[in-house]
């Protein structure tokens, strides 16, 4: 039997991009999914600006490398529709092209939503789900293991 999943959770991108292209410091993150302790959740939009990201020359990755890392993340990850039209959003992010995490997390039910994005870390408590830091999210899974 697999682990208990304690958590439902939205990473951003740059979240994703960071755990399994080039963070050695976030290689928790893959095994916290990989383990089932969390549940990912990811949306039509959300994979849309994943594949997108995947092909930015910076990353210099070539097709098995795109493709090594869908495969040890999407296969994790709960996809949830969401709803059409999108429901007015209680505060404006001041992106709004981070505004597919706010509604993904809202829609899904998220626990938390995982972000580095300053955009998104300015609306916390200003919306019905909790966003933390990829530090924060470390903190609490050692306190949920003791």
């Amino acid at each position: 039997m697999g682990a208990e999943i304690l958590l439902r959770i939205v990473f951003d991108t740059n979240v994703i991009l960071s755990a399994l292209i080039h963070s050695r410091r976030l290689i928790w993150v893959p095994a916290l999914w990989s383990s089932g302790v969390v549940q990912p959740l990811v949306c039509r939009e959300t994979v849309s600006e994943l594949l997108t990201a995947l092909h930015y020359p910076k990353f210099k990755l070539d097709d098995e490398k795109r493709a090594d890392v869908l495969d040890r993340y999407l296969p994790y990850a709960d996809l949830v529709s969401l709803p059409d039209p999108l429901p007015k959003l209680p505060v404006a992010c001041r992106d709004p092209r981070d505004e597919k995490f706010i509604h993904l997390a809202i829609a899904a039910g998220a626990d938390v939503l995982v972000t580095g994005d300053n955009d998104l870390l300015a609306l916390r408590g200003t919306i019905p789900v909790r966003i933390v830091t990829t530090a924060e999210l470390q903190t609490e899974m050692e306190k949920l293991k003791n």
